[in-house]
């Protein structure tokens, strides 16, 4: 913290100190055997310290609070919290008296003052105090500016000011990974680090959607009837640590119904994450919108509606798929073709007419095929042509089925 000095002799003194939180004292064992020379010496003198744990002096436990011995770090997401005193040492009573506190940040200057009203005197041996909170979003450089001015009792106005000047660091580090599924949904990791030299308990960790999505975290199992973490009961982060959230987005059904909506870049929503620190002190960030660029399917989209995990050998099965007119201008006249593969075999007549598609709309088409190879299997070989345009669309290794003997299944 530097500390500008008034150059000249005033009647008012300022003091600033930051409030936080006492530490637990922790004290240095000195031990040693009791063949060496000090004997049980060391032993008796830590069992006597009233500092230490008694029945555990070698491990540098303490029950005792000491105070903050310096300023101390400040983290992004804290609340910043100082007490300020002005303290009238000279003899005379200070007439007007106008205590003012702001925070210059990289950025901006926010005044942190409770009351912008002048005091009307203060007389010998008396204070004016106040504290002063603030929630800090910015890291780098912060400055306090402690100004008060006053008027002496022969009338003339005085002013000086104090700076107190820190660093706010960065508690955590949160890089984020998008996955997307051929059903719309979206399943977004979020690795969090903490990069203090303290642990850390993580009281919440949640994402806040955008309009577009519905959200479902998948950090908790049901046991018994009841959730509980996958990090455990104690969800402490420990320094440099990394633990990894997973959450999952599905469309809102308004938007899922439009084919051209979710396109290019679109916004998922924010991550809100609150923590607690040694002694309780609460922590909370929460990050810029989440952005991600949507997969871009072209003119028509197929997807895969229902399909078996399993099926038996040459024996047909259904599979349900979708299909949809990703243009927002332009209807297509669709023809669908079902080109066999060395294993997959379309059973059906290819080449019909499933008529016209309306921009941003869709259509569901039940089809029937079977594979003449065991193993797992992709399904490909159909085929969309849209005959305004001449247009042919191909979709190959739309999904996978497990086929097995009919023998096995049964058994």
């Amino acid at each position: 913290m530097d500390v500008n000095q008034p150059k000249q002799e005033h009647l008012l003194a300022l003091k600033v100190m930051r409030l936080t939180k006492p530490t637990l004292f922790t004290n240095i064992p000195v031990t040693c055997e009791e063949r060496d020379l000090p004997g049980n010496l060391f032993n008796q003198l830590m069992k006597d310290d009233p500092s230490t744990v008694k029945g555990a002096e070698t491990l540098m436990l303490g029950e005792m609070l000491t105070l903050p011995q310096n300023f101390g770090n400040i983290f992004l997401g804290e609340t910043f919290s100082s007490y300020i005193s002005v303290h009238n040492d000279s003899n005379q009573v200070v007439k007007d008296i106008l205590v003012k506190a702001d925070l210059q940040t990289s950025s901006q200057r926010l005044n942190l003052s409770a009351s912008s009203a002048a005091v009307a005197e203060l007389k010998p041996d008396c204070c004016i105090d106040d504290v002063i909170h603030h929630e800090v979003k910015e890291i780098g450089t912060h400055i306090l500016v402690c100004a008060v001015s006053y008027t002496t009792q022969t009338g003339e106005k005085m002013y000086f000011r104090k700076f107190f000047k820190f660093q706010v660091l960065k508690p955590l580090d949160v890089k984020t990974k998008f996955y997307n599924a051929e059903t719309d949904e979206v399943f977004l990791e979020a690795q969090i680090q903490n990069i203090t030299t303290s642990p850390m308990f993580m009281e919440k960790v949640s994402l806040e959607p955008s309009m577009m999505y519905n959200v479902a975290e998948l950090n908790a199992v049901d046991t018994a009837g009841e959730s509980e973490s996958t990090f455990g009961a104690r969800t402490y982060l420990q320094p440099m640590d990394t633990r990894q959230y997973l959450y999952c987005l599905k469309p809102k059904q308004e938007f899922a119904e439009k084919a051209g909506v979710i396109k290019g870049v679109t916004v998922i929503g924010k991550l809100d994450i609150v923590w607690k620190t040694n002694l309780g002190e609460r922590g909370r960030l929460q990050t810029s919108q989440l952005q991600r660029m949507a997969p871009g399917y072209g003119d028509v989209r197929l997807s895969l509606e229902t399909i078996p995990d399993t099926v038996n050998l040459e024996e047909p099965f259904d599979i349900t798929c979708k299909i949809t007119n990703c243009s927002s201008e332009r209807t297509m006249d669709l023809v669908l073709e079902m080109c066999n593969t060395n294993s997959i075999h379309w059973c059906g007549v290819s080449g019909r007419q499933l008529g016209k598609l309306h921009p941003s709309s869709s259509l569901h088409l039940a089809l029937t095929l079977l594979s003449s190879v065991q193993g797992l299997q992709s399904v490909s070989g159909l085929r969309l042509t849209d005959t305004f345009l001449k247009r042919t669309y191909e979709y190959d290794d739309i999904a996978q089925v497990c086929v097995v003997s009919s023998e096995v299944k049964q058994s």
